[in-house]
């Protein structure tokens, strides 16, 4: 199980780590992960951890060493490995026509390889759109602040959070923020200056995207993107009202509707796909992570029929088609990954189990909510949790990110492995999110909660 001392010496003096100051490696280890198995890790040194965030990334949803995904992936790749997308394979129809069961009102699979990637398809889309029916005049998106859609520049573009985006402008323009929609952190009042609650605060938080288009334009506007449930920038749910008056909105101005379900897609919260809990019915899904659980890249932007048929026209010389390839979407490993992904949440009842689990989980965070002060909000949906950490519970004042990163450390020095909010904002990097994979057990999530109860019981809160 231990890594060999020349893995950890190459690793050190060769590997660019994700988010990662290589500074810390002048003095120890980088750490090296050489196993796991269902919910658990093991490290170069042989430690063992409850990994609480299916792979750091909440991508490894059905578990570490499923055989049968590994063996589906290698019968495949011995049949064929790969060709580009301008011609079909057997495993990515069968999947797609599998996804597209689970996703009434959709009805076309464009793959790719990254959550990046399938929200720039999503865009791609939109602004070709834009060309063919408006002129051009319709090409901006709206995007959510705290809101997170990926790497690149033009996803980056999109994303509300300042700290992931400083240090990479210019960015693409076209892209127009619209306010968040934190309850905790409400951000409007009433006639008694008390902030908003409840339905009529997701109300007003959606209306807020309206003044958007009304100040831009409605003319100019020809999309928004929107994550179900705010992942990366505090695990946020949407509060009552929010969703279906932000769907009214969209086709009161025909501004086509893009929901990020990169993050959320395949079971996380409890349902195939956590824009299927409000009531909506989106025109562009976009989702990778959980699409095969890390077995395999894969990513896919899902269409409904009629923005599909805005791309069908008389074969010319002219660009009347979506004139756009990804390469390694041709690779047939993630849709074979994908197949057996979803034949295992189903037939092992995965979706109840996150509804059942993710219950006990709420339980046990409010038990600790009540326990310590510094907990100042709990939320999200099914096995995906945000803790909100504050100085105070009355001014709602954000602990600094050193203090959750000591939690952090905290928890994996004993063994257990727990995310947070990353050097995102200003000021509210201050939340603890844990979303471990689909298969969790009641004994887990206990182990999950001990853990962050003696972290917490160590800064003596």
């Amino acid at each position: 199980m231990n890594a060999s001392d020349s893995t950890i010496q190459h690793d050190r003096n060769h590997v660019w780590h994700h988010l990662t100051q290589h500074k810390t490696f002048e003095h120890k280890d980088p750490m090296v992960i050489v196993e796991g198995k269902g919910m658990r890790v093991w490290d170069s040194t042989g430690k063992e951890y409850l990994d609480a965030t299916s792979g750091g990334l909440w991508t490894v949803n059905v578990g570490y060493g499923r055989e049968s995904i590994a063996d589906a992936i290698a019968a495949q790749l011995k049949k064929l490995c790969y060709f580009t997308q301008t011609a079909g394979n057997p495993p990515a129809a069968a999947f797609a026509a599998q996804l597209i069961d689970k996703m009434p009102g959709m009805s076309r699979v464009y793959f790719s390889n990254s959550g990046s990637e399938a929200n720039e398809k999503a865009y791609k889309i939109i602004r070709q759109i834009a060309h063919r029916k408006y002129g051009g005049k319709k090409h901006k998106i709206l995007f959510r602040e705290r809101d997170y859609h990926g790497t690149t520049i033009t996803a980056l573009s999109s994303t509300g959070q300042f700290e992931r985006k400083n240090q990479y402008g210019p960015f693409t323009p076209g892209f127009v923020e619209v306010p968040h929609c934190c309850e905790y952190r409400s951000q409007y009042t009433d006639a008694n200056g008390m902030p908003l609650q409840g339905r009529e605060y997701g109300v007003r938080a959606a209306k807020a995207i309206e003044d958007v288009i009304l100040r831009e334009g409605p003319d100019t506007v020809g999309g928004i993107v929107l994550e179900p449930i705010t992942a990366g920038g505090g695990v946020i749910t949407p509060p009552e009202g929010y969703w279906e008056t932000v769907q009214a909105i969209c086709k009161k101005y025909d501004v086509l509707l893009h929901i990020d379900e990169v993050v959320c897609g395949l079971g996380r919260t409890g349902t195939w796909f956590g824009y299927q809990h409000y009531g909506v019915q989106p025109d562009i899904v976009t989702m990778a992570k959980g699409v095969a659980s890390g077995y395999a890249a894969i990513s896919c932007t899902v269409t409904t029929e009629a923005v599909f048929e805005e791309f069908i026209d008389e074969p010319s010389e002219r660009m009347n088609y979506f004139r756009d390839v990804s390469t390694f979407g041709g690779c047939t490993s993630g849709p074979t990954a994908a197949l057996e992904n979803l034949r295992i949440i189903e037939d092992e009842g995965l979706l109840e189990n996150v509804v059942i689990q993710g219950n006990y989980l709420f339980e046990c965070l409010n038990q600790l909510k009540a326990q310590h002060q510094l907990i100042g909000d709990v939320r999200g949906k099914g096995l995906f949790a945000g803790i909100e950490l504050v100085e105070d519970r009355d001014s709602k004042q954000p602990v600094a990110e050193s203090v959750v990163m000591q939690i952090a450390a905290h928890c994996s020095e004993n063994g257990v492995m727990i995310g947070r909010t990353n050097r995102s904002f200003r000021e509210h990097n201050n939340t603890v999110a844990l979303s471990p994979a689909l298969i969790c057990t009641r004994a887990e999530i206990d182990e999950i909660v001990a853990s962050l109860d003696k972290a917490f019981a160590s800064l003596g809160h």
